[in-house]
């Protein structure tokens, strides 16, 4: 298995996060596009996007091109790997870094169907022989 990209980055922001959201989801995009997609959840200006790309950039977690005047943003980290940064994160602060609370909060708050519990099961087990 190859090394996470993400394990050294920076954690970013909510609004960062947001903006990821919108690169991951159109693969590559600029500023307009990144405020056009945002601007339908909540208002925001274009240069406060351009000031979150920027920082969420100089963080690792993206990449520019220049195409004519415009940056065109791309993700360096796969949105797969920000989730498993996301959840360490939340182990981190919520759980004190105990992923046991995790698991509990969520089946007493939310519960397993049948096929979930099945299959955390067959991950547990997968993971005990590793």
């Amino acid at each position: 298995m190859s090394k996470p990209i993400i394990k050294n980055k920076t954690p970013l922001s909510r609004a960062q996060l947001e903006v990821m959201e919108v690169i991951w989801d159109l693969g590559e995009a600029g500023v307009a596009d990144v405020t056009t997609a945002l601007n339908k959840q909540r208002p925001i200006a274009r240069n406060t996007v351009r000031t979150l790309m920027q920082r969420t950039e100089e963080k690792g977690w993206l990449k520019h091109r220049v195409e004519g005047r415009s940056f065109l943003y791309s993700a360096i980290v796969p949105r797969e790997e920000s989730l498993g940064h996301r959840v360490m994160d939340m182990v981190d602060k919520a759980c004190g870094g105990n992923p046991e609370k995790l698991m509990m909060a969520l089946m007493d708050y939310r519960g397993l169907t049948e096929d979930e519990s099945t299959r955390i099961r067959k991950m547990l087990d997968d993971a005990k022989k590793k």
